[in-house]
């Protein structure tokens, strides 16, 4: 099955990759844009008997710093086959 990790700065923590990207659209000419907040996706390919549980782990103890980060787990399709 394939999961995708999105993890993204928790509100209040500062988020200078975020601010240099709105910087840029601006310099490009887009405007109304009024902040940017950037963050990561992982996706996984794991086997069917992974628990909601061990995912959660995976992003608690690895995928995520749990002190500025929050995360959001999401099962988006079944194993590809070749």
């Amino acid at each position: 099955m394939k999961v995708q990790i999105h993890i993204s700065l928790k509100p209040g923590v500062l988020d200078p990759q975020g601010r240099a990207i709105q910087h840029a659209l601006e310099g490009l000419g887009f405007g109304g844009v009024k902040d940017v907040r950037a963050g990561r996706l992982i996706e996984l390919q794991v086997d069917d008997n992974v628990t909601d549980a061990a995912l959660d782990d995976m992003c608690r103890k690895l995928l995520a710093n749990m002190v500025i980060e929050n995360y959001r787990i999401e099962k988006v399709g079944e194993k590809e086959t070749a």
